[in-house]
């Protein structure tokens, strides 16, 4: 895949996405704090002012991450974030990554909306051939978002991580630019 030219911002219906500044490490690591945040990620570290820098000046700064920021349409307020990880620029494929932050936000369709144009942007624009992602079982919102997005489950890795003190099964999903196309 051809080095593509990254938008600065992705306009939707409702949301704007916007590149991740390190303007925005206060609001990441407080969301990534947040619990609701938190209990759907595998790591479940504190996260840091430290480690939200390493990331993008490692992750961020070399492209092996493509990050944006989730802001609202009206008055433009930050409520979340969407990433591509692990870029690989041979297989034409990234994972996919959401959070909603700010509690108000939540349950409003915005990170639907956020997975639909993120992942639409990943496929049309970067030229990615695949985007996958994964998600916890029993996280039934984050698996109906991604279901509304297009992605398809692939299959559950069952007892694939252990956290708060049991395992627990992770569900790969993935979505291929053939999918989209189908769409039109």
């Amino acid at each position: 895949m051809e080095k593509k030219k990254i938008r600065e911002r992705i306009v939707g219906d409702n949301i704007i996405l916007r590149k991740i500044t390190m303007e925005d490490t206060d609001n990441v690591v407080r969301w990534r704090n947040n619990p609701e945040v938190r209990n759907n990620f595998i790591f479940r570290g504190e996260f840091t002012y430290e480690t939200h820098t390493h990331w993008m000046q490692t992750k961020v700064a070399s492209g092996q991450v493509i990050q944006y920021i989730i802001l609202t349409k009206d008055g433009e307020i930050p409520v979340g974030s969407v990433y591509f990880r692990d870029v690989d620029m041979i297989n034409n494929s990234a994972e996919y990554g959401v959070f909603i932050g700010e509690d108000f936000a939540r349950k409003k369709g915005i990170g639907t909306e956020a997975a639909k144009l993120f992942s639409r942007y990943g496929l049309e624009e970067l030229g990615f051939h695949r985007i996958s992602l994964r998600v916890l079982e029993g996280n039934e919102v984050a698996y109906r978002t991604y279901e509304k997005a297009g992605f398809k489950k692939e299959g559950v890795f069952r007892d694939m991580v252990f956290l708060d003190g049991k395992y627990r099964d992770v569900i790969f999903m993935s979505l291929l630019k053939e999918d989209i196309e189908k769409e039109k």
